[in-house]
């Protein structure tokens, strides 16, 4: 049976409080994605005669392909039902002010890309987004397998996102045949066990950088991994009181504080490698051994491992303190855009993209496709990085504070030298060094931004209160 246990980070509380019927209290701190029969694609209705069936799609990508690309299976699908899309461009940078823009002047485009940075709760509250359940049946057979998923976002008992998928954002990638040198257990072998942990990481680490040398210095891991290892506690520095129905800070939560005091040995230690490395090759070349990243810095004709070489994926390790495997994954979803009336073509295209999604004659076609351009993957490192959904070890963690503000949670606004705003850069930050060359300590990160939390979360959360009560 597929399924992933949800811990909602206290969103789930939050759907409880805007009005939708509660469950009991395990059903408050997880849920499950279940795998039904799925209905196939003669039972996704065409759009009607007569209804507008073009939809405008604002984004800085384009879903209609592009130079000799193949167009997806649900452009594929929903051009069937008599669809069409067309795109307008924006960039990343200013894609909301763009949208709110477009909005307020009373010409809306249709859909829009859902992204965990500010797009729930904090721009449903500008009015930027209308709810889906006059389109989504939750209860249906296609969309019933993700309607507790569904349920972190939920504003005055409305759902405002129906999930398309689940995406790993970040993947361990390492050469075997390098443990395998090592003396050591295979990592995914590990994981199998149960036994994939901090410890057996850092030990792993360990061993390779031991018998490094000063012409061939090697260091234990490179990428994005830090948020990944504070999730991994099941905590977020950011969380919702599902007493009161406020967002509070969490940021002295102790779990945190082991987990970031874990980075910042490893990181003392001389284990992590802090070079921007733009694949898995580039990394391993300078010998790395674990390269954190999402899957497409292994995969294509650029990043692909070749005949020669053994590699493999695993999860980031699991927190040895804890019974969970708590882990982020990205939802894939289209928002329906404030004002927009094409009730039907928006409809359809949601169907589509979730039945393309679901089905699993697509989702066997789409994995072929991916082994003709990645021939020395194996179907192991294929599930683990693009079907997570069919994980069943996974608890996957949420965090609400990539949604609340500009300056907490929306990178593309940040100002500071990495370019991030104040919620992601205090997780990536153990690592790093101040302009005299210090490596950070937690205590310093969390003291220096603890108001700023504090005062935007105040801010918020009164905007919160007057959107339930209108």
């Amino acid at each position: 049976m597929l399924k992933i246990k949800r811990i909602l980070a206290g969103v789930l509380a939050c759907a409880m409080c805007f009005g939708v019927v509660g469950c009991g209290k395990d059903d408050e701190s997880s849920s499950h994605v279940d795998q039904v029969e799925v209905p196939d694609a003669e039972s996704i209705e065409a759009i009607p005669e007569g209804a507008d069936a073009n939809l405008e799609w604002l984004s800085y990508f384009d879903l209609n392909p592009v130079q000799d690309e193949e167009s997806s299976a649900e452009l594929k699908l929903f051009q069937q039902k008599g669809g069409s899309i067309t795109y307008t461009r924006t960039t990343s940078m200013n894609k909301f002010q763009k949208l709110a823009a477009r909005v307020i002047s009373d010409d809306p485009p249709d859909i829009f890309w859902y992204e965990q940075g500010m797009t729930f709760p904090a721009n449903c509250m500008q009015n930027m987004f209308q709810p889906v359940d006059s389109i989504v049946d939750f209860d249906s057979a296609l969309w019933s397998n993700v309607k507790e998923s569904a349920d972190q976002f939920v504003l005055n008992g409305q759902h405002y996102v129906a999930p398309i998928s689940f995406n790993m954002t970040s993947i361990l990638t390492y050469d075997a045949d390098r443990i395998e040198e090592l003396g050591m257990d295979d990592p995914y072998e590990l994981y199998l066990d149960g036994e994939w942990d901090w410890d057996a990481m850092k030990e792993i680490m360990d061993a390779w950088v031991a018998e490094g040398t000063e012409e061939t210095p090697r260091t234990g891991v490179n990428g994005w991994f830090h948020t990944f290892i504070f999730r991994t506690t099941g905590e977020t520095i950011i969380k919702l009181d599902s007493e009161t129905g406020k967002y509070v800070n969490n940021i002295y939560n102790p779990e945190l504080e082991r987990a970031a005091n874990w980075l910042y040995d490893i990181s003392k230690e001389g284990l992590v490698n802090t070079q921007w490395f733009g694949d898995c090759g580039e990394a391993f070349q300078a010998n790395v051994l674990f390269y954190s990243m999402g899957p497409w810095a292994s995969t294509g004709s650029a990043h692909t491992p070749d005949e020669t070489e053994n590699w493999k994926n695993v999860l980031i390790p699991r927190d040895p303190n804890s019974d969970e495997y708590y882990y982020g994954l990205d939802t894939t979803a289209y928002m329906w855009v404030a004002g927009s009336e094409k009730k039907d073509a928006v409809r359809c295209w949601l169907e589509c993209a979730k039945l393309a999604n679901t089905d699993q004659s697509y989702l066997e076609i789409a994995k072929q496709k991916f082994f003709v351009n990645n021939p020395n993957w194996t179907d192991e490192m294929w599930e683990l990085a693009y079907n997570p959904q069919a994980n069943d070890i996974i608890t996957v963690v949420n965090d609400p504070g990539y949604g609340i503000s500009t300056l907490l949670s929306d990178n593309d606004s940040a100002t500071n030298d990495t370019l991030e705003a104040v919620i992601p850069y205090l997780y990536s930050s153990v690592s790093k060094t101040d302009e005299n060359g210090a490596q950070m300590t937690w205590a310093q990160l969390r003291d220096g931004y603890n108001n700023t939390i504090n005062s935007e979360l105040n801010i918020f959360n009164d905007k919160l209160e007057a959107f339930t009560n209108k």
